[in-house]
C-alpha cells in the first residue's frame, strides 16, 4: 500500500483488517498484478498460471507514478467496469482496490469469493448490480476478441 488516499477510505487497509487481503512487499513471479497501464486483458484462463493476485493500491490521482514502478509478476489490466463507490460512482474504469481485486476473482471463477469480498462495504453490492451482466460475460471470454466484443456491445468505447 502506498497511503496516498484517506486511511477511512481505504479500501485495501480494510480488506487487510478483516484477513481478506495481506500487505506485502514482494510479488512473486506468479502473482498476477492488476495494473490499468497493462497490455493484456485479464481472461479467465489467466487463473492456471497464477498463483494469488496483487492489487496495487495507490491513489488514481497518482496511478502514472505507482505504476510506472517495476512489479515482479504477470501484469493484466481489467476489462472496463463501472465504479460502486461513492468516491467514483459510475466511472468507468475508476475502481477500488477492493473493486478491482472483486472483479478479477469473479472473472477468473471464484465468484463466491469476489461476492464476499464486496460484503465488506457498504456500497459493495453496488459494484455488482452495476456489473453484473458484464461480468457474467467476461467470465466466459476466452479471448482478448470476446472482450473487445463485449466493450462494444456494451457501448463502452
Amino acid at each position: 500500500m502506498f497511503y496516498q488516499d484517506d486511511p477511512k477510505k481505504c479500501t485495501a487497509a480494510k480488506m487487510v483488517k478483516f484477513g481478506l487481503a495481506q500487505n506485502i512487499k514482494k510479488i512473486g513471479s506468479k502473482g498476477l498484478v492488476l495494473d490499468p497501464f497493462a497490455e493484456k486483458t485479464l481472461l479467465p484462463k489467466d487463473a492456471s498460471v497464477i498463483h494469488s493476485i496483487v492489487g496495487i493500491d495507490c491513489s488514481w490521482n497518482l496511478a502514472d507514478h505507482a505504476f510506472s514502478q517495476k512489479f515482479n509478476g504477470i501484469k493484466r489490466k481489467l476489462p472496463p467496469l463501472l465504479a460502486g463507490n461513492p468516491v467514483n460512482y459510475s466511472k468507468l474504469n475508476k475502481l477500488t482496490t477492493a473493486e478491482a481485486l472483486s472483479g478479477s476473482l469473479y472473472i477468473l471463477g471464484f465468484k463466491e469469493q469476489s461476492l464476499e469480498l464486496l460484503n465488506k462495504f457498504k456500497w459493495g453490492h453496488t459494484f455488482y448490480e452495476l456489473n453484473q451482466n458484464l461480468l457474467n460475460d467476461y467470465s466466459e471470454s476466452t479471448t482478448e476478441e470476446d472482450i473487445q466484443n463485449i466493450v462494444a456491445d456494451y457501448g463502452l468505447i
